[in-house]
């Protein structure tokens, strides 16, 4: 069957319907780990131990591999073998091709599952269909799961999505959080599913029972460097000073992410750059997206286009030469990072709208 969203192969999941073959993967790492799950559970129940066989892509034997696939099930319907992070990328065409073969010809007592968790699979979005289409090594076994097994991709879920779901979370543990605090959770985790659960966990327990409020937010949850940026990037152009300080000093702080700290701030500058851009020419954010392949960073762009920044197209062309001498100064000379970072946002931040 052609690639499916999750609720629907929840949906055949739950009717017992299962495939020999699934491939699932996505940016929602956490999702991938719980539909694999289930999965499974559809195929074994919870006889796991003896009924499922779990092999690692990075070193798969394809001899062992194609024995597990044609054994007989015991005590169970099916014989399970879950494959993670097998990445075509990394391997021989002759390996590839063998492994296609197996898969090709699954006996009916079989389900494979290969699911992706510690790589990238690349994609190419087609905005028209709102579908991605593999674009790496990886599509040769991808399309041998759409056309006779389960092809799954899961996408981060956007900050919206993401409230409804951090609003069910806290409520289970007896707390509450406001749909628009929740939203912010979202956004400061980078709609990373993981990060929000561990920032949820924390959040509730220092509630104890009582609402979770955009206060606790700032004092509690460490907002990745990214949000920070565009935090820097929002500050500079409302000329709120304080607001491109404390953002900078936090970024500062943040040692492992020092060297790419002035990167980042350009990149986010070129961000606002081509929303701008886009905005005087009568483009929505779904344009600017599908044009500078946003795939991941899609809530980015949105926020932009919410929020409503107002800068001129000429002060930005003028930041963004300032941060270009910034790159040129760092890199040719002994200059104190932090320093020179300091001089880069004051100078941005005596730029004028025209």
């Amino acid at each position: 069957m052609p690639q499916i969203d999750r609720k629907t192969l929840e949906a055949q999941l739950r009717k017992g319907e299962l495939s020999n073959f699934y491939y699932i993967f996505g940016q929602d790492v956490r999702a991938v780990e719980a539909l694999t799950a289930k999965i499974i559970k559809a195929a074994v129940g919870d006889n796991e131990d003896f009924a499922l066989n779990k092999l690692s892509g990075k070193n798969l034997n394809l001899s062992d591999f194609r024995d597990m696939a044609e054994m007989v099930p015991m005590m169970t319907e099916y014989n399970c073998i879950l494959v993670n992070d097998f990445n075509c990328e990394e391997q021989r065409e002759d390996v590839i091709k063998q492994l296609t073969e197996v898969l090709k010809d699954i006996p009916s007592q079989t389900v494979i599952v290969f699911n992706v968790t510690g790589f990238e699979v690349k994609t190419k979005t087609d905005w028209k269909s709102r579908k991605n289409t593999i674009t790496d090594k990886n599509k040769k076994i991808a399309d041998i799961a759409a056309k006779s097994g389960v092809l799954t991709e899961l996408p981060l879920k956007t900050p919206a999505e993401l409230a409804k779901d951090i609003s069910a979370s806290v409520s289970a543990r007896g707390s509450m959080i406001s749909l628009d605090n929740a939203r912010e959770l979202a956004e400061m985790c980078l709609c990373d599913s993981l990060v929000i659960k561990n920032e949820i966990d924390k959040l509730c327990v220092y509630a104890q029972g009582k609402e979770i409020t955009s206060q606790m937010l700032d004092e509690l949850v460490h907002r990745r460097s990214s949000v920070t940026i565009f935090n820097l990037a929002d500050a500079v152009a409302s000329f709120n000073k304080k607001a491109a300080f404390d953002a900078l000093d936090e970024l500062m702080a943040d040692k492992n992410n020092r060297g790419a700290i002035l990167a980042n701030i350009t990149n986010s500058f070129l961000d606002l750059y081509r929303v701008q851009c886009a905005r005087q020419s009568g483009h929505t954010a779904e344009d600017v997206k599908q044009d500078f392949a946003y795939f991941s960073r899609g809530f980015a762009i949105e926020k932009l286009y919410r929020n409503g920044v107002r800068i001129s197209l000429k002060r930005l062309r003028e930041c963004i030469k300032i941060l270009r001498d910034t790159a040129v100064q760092l890199n040719s000379t002994s200059a104190d990072e932090k320093i020179v970072l300091e001089q880069t946002v004051t100078k941005m931040l005596m730029t004028k709208n025209q």
